[in-house]
């Protein structure tokens, strides 16, 4: 199919210069380790997951509930890494341990309670590792109510609920770089959380950070996950 071929190709270039940027990013800041690559596929068909499988992309990241659940259904051979990153409500909380590898939006006790009692009592589950889960950051100290995101003073607690969980694993931080801000310094302080949380939980050693406009800058404070939608897929259809 000439379209297949096409977009597959479309989407082996993009790959390869973001694979690249990765790659730069990470010799300038003098690490010997490389970030590991998840690409959000938001808004884009699971066609497109399928393809970016077949370029060795192992771990793919989701927004919203219904459309993961959805994609996720129809991918079940392809052996991939899902990655929840959306706000999640705590309703919701069944059905993304379904099938997610790990949640990076746990921003609040009642969440942690919803998807300790989700992997609890979901038969799926059985047999799988317990499920990696993030400690969401709100880096803006301005944020309007709502806003996803724990203080970092809240961490701490937070974290050791996770800690505590029957099924659950606390496997380190999030975050987004505020709007406005300069991403470097938003990192800076998301790394100053990872590192308080590794004194107490010394395996949560994972840190989500950087997008497409600010990767660069999330990988020279420490990110061991980048979030890669827009560079990758190109932009988001109007409709999926």
């Amino acid at each position: 199919m000439p379209d297949r071929d096409a977009r597959r190709a479309e989407l082996a270039a993009n790959l390869e210069r973001v694979r690249g940027r990765i790659s730069a990013a990470a010799r300038a800041a003098r690490r010997d380790d490389e970030p590991r690559l998840i690409v959000v596929t938001k808004f884009h068909p699971a066609e497109d997951v399928r393809l970016l499988a077949g370029l060795g992309v192992t771990e793919v990241g989701e927004n919203r509930e219904q459309e993961a659940t959805a994609k996720a259904a129809k991918l079940t051979d392809l052996g991939l890494s899902w990655h929840f990153i959306g706000q999640l409500q705590s309703n919701k909380a069944k059905n993304v341990v379904r099938y997610a590898d790990t949640v990076h939006s746990v921003d609040r006790p009642s969440l942690v309670a919803a998807l300790e009692k989700a992997v609890l009592h979901e038969p799926e589950r059985a047999g799988r590792p317990p499920l990696a889960c993030l400690l969401q950051v709100n880096l803006d100290e301005d944020a309007a109510p709502g806003r996803g995101g724990a203080l970092p003073a809240e961490l701490g607690r937070l974290g050791d609920l996770v800690a505590r969980a029957d099924g659950l694993r606390l496997a380190g931080v999030m975050a987004v770089a505020p709007l406005g801000e300069d991403p470097a310094r938003a990192f800076e302080r998301l790394a100053s959380c990872a590192e308080k949380l590794r004194g107490d939980h010394p395996d949560a050693r994972m840190v989500s950070a950087g997008m497409s406009q600010d990767l660069e800058q999330a990988i020279a404070a420490g990110a061991t996950h980048v979030r890669i939608g827009t560079d990758v897929l190109g932009p988001r259809p109007r409709v999926l």
